[in-house]
């Protein structure tokens, strides 16, 4: 399972006003994930989508949706996105005291829960949750626009996460969000990334995914 590698577009790129398309494209290009980015503008000065459009587009792809919180205060609305149609939660350490609280609410809905990191925060903040979470997403752009330029440290963080990961033998997998083209996915792969977030270079063409 951590040798194979998974896709997963993200909407933010997508055309807003035709995400049905998106989806079916996301599934004949022979994705395993949907990232779905909320945005509250608050933790991120941008403002995205939420649980209404998720709900109204579930019905259209049959792959796991993936919702990226990047909302403060996360655990005062996990329950209303996993009643949208989230099936795995990702929210961020940054965002939240209650981090440990947070992967309760999502495994007590029977869903996978996800932690994520900014550029700037070090792994060692997510150290005593890593054997909880289903997913650690490390973002390797700051988050809260799509077509960013990946930063070349954060795989350093990838590279730490994929050594703990086969040290402790946790079941976790790793996750990269930003910046991935055809030019950084053999840097991002190679670093021990399991599954790629692609956005902007994924709805454009510019990424090749075999």
């Amino acid at each position: 399972m951590k040798n194979q590698k998974y896709l997963s577009p993200s909407l933010l790129s997508a055309d807003f006003g035709d995400l049905k398309g998106a989806l079916k494209l996301i599934e004949e290009k022979g994705s395993s994930y949907v990232h779905v980015d909320v945005m509250d503008g608050h933790f991120v000065p941008q403002v995205s989508y939420g649980q209404p459009v998720i709900s109204s587009i579930r019905k259209y792809s049959k792959l796991p949706f993936d919702v990226h919180l990047m909302v403060e205060k996360p655990e005062s609305s996990i329950d209303s996105y996993i009643e949208a149609g989230a099936d795995l939660v990702t929210f961020h350490i940054e965002a939240t005291v209650h981090a440990d609280r947070c992967i309760q609410m999502i495994h007590e809905k029977g869903k996978k829960a996800g932690i994520a990191i900014c550029p700037a925060t070090p792994v060692s903040a997510i150290k005593e949750i890593l054997p909880f979470v289903d997913l650690v997403l490390v973002m390797t752009v700051n988050p809260g626009w799509g077509g960013q330029k990946l930063i070349p440290y954060t795989l350093k963080k990838v590279k730490e996460l994929a050594d703990i990961q086969k040290e402790k033998d946790y079941n976790f997998l790793i996750s990269v969000d930003g910046g991935v083209n055809q030019d950084t996915l053999k840097d991002v792969v190679d670093a021990g990334t399991d599954i790629v977030v692609s956005g902007s270079s994924f709805f454009r063409g510019n990424l090749e995914w075999k």
